[in-house]
């Protein structure tokens, strides 16, 4: 299975989403997006996908946020895309995409909607354990 995700490595669940994704046995493309920030189009395309409004997709406590007045509740999704693209620090993640969908990886164990089904408990970095999943019903 291919997966990307767009990670921080400063970011604690980032970091532990990008732990999780290898410990399912996937090695993925990882992209630096503070360094390498997606195309305004391949946000909106994310962002959707993941089934997020713009505005769930906004790191709202990062100093550029209230710097630009992102706060007004009148700004479009299209002044708020612009926002992000350029300031990739107010991109929310980790976005994590796979053939399976994509989701927006907040708390880290989210990302285990889109990935195959992991046999072993995982330990996040903070000793907080994620079992393993319940293999599907296959009467369902």
């Amino acid at each position: 299975m291919n997966a990307v995700i767009y990670h921080n490595p400063r970011c604690g669940t980032s970091r532990n989403t990008l732990a999780l994704i290898r410990h399912a046995g996937i090695e993925p493309q990882v992209v630096d997006y503070l360094r390498t920030p997606p195309t305004r189009q391949k946000l909106a395309e994310l962002i959707a996908a993941a089934g997020l409004q713009v505005r769930d997709a906004i790191r709202s406590k990062e100093a550029p946020y209230a710097a630009l007045g992102l706060a007004d509740a009148a700004l479009s999704d299209e002044a708020l895309l612009d926002a992000m693209v350029a300031n990739p620090i107010l991109i929310q993640r980790p976005l994590v995409q796979t053939g399976l969908g994509t989701r927006l990886a907040r708390p880290s164990e989210v990302v285990l909607e889109i990935l195959p089904v992991i046999a072993t408990p995982f330990t996040k970095e903070d000793g907080e354990v994620v079992k393993p999943q319940a293999k599907p019903d296959p009467r369902r």
